[in-house]
């Protein structure tokens, strides 16, 4: 967590990426450290992304227990 709504991500590809979180994602969602979220990496610019979705703990025990994560 990096503060004015921005955090540091390590993605599935081994990029660490700093990303974004978008206004309406920021209003209705808190993302704390340790979360399991999706990005969305800039066209332009690789090493940075916008948070679209964040899974809650249920969300991520099935995605774990399907072998996608």
């Amino acid at each position: 967590m990096l503060g004015a709504n921005r955090v540091v991500v390590q993605c599935a590809d081994g990029v660490t990426r700093m990303c974004r979180i978008p206004g309406k994602i920021k209003k209705r969602i808190w993302i704390r450290e340790g979360d399991v979220v999706i990005v969305v990496p800039w066209e332009f610019q690789d090493e940075k992304a916008d948070v679209i979705w964040r899974y809650t703990q249920p969300q991520v025990d099935w995605l774990e227990k399907k072998g996608f994560l």
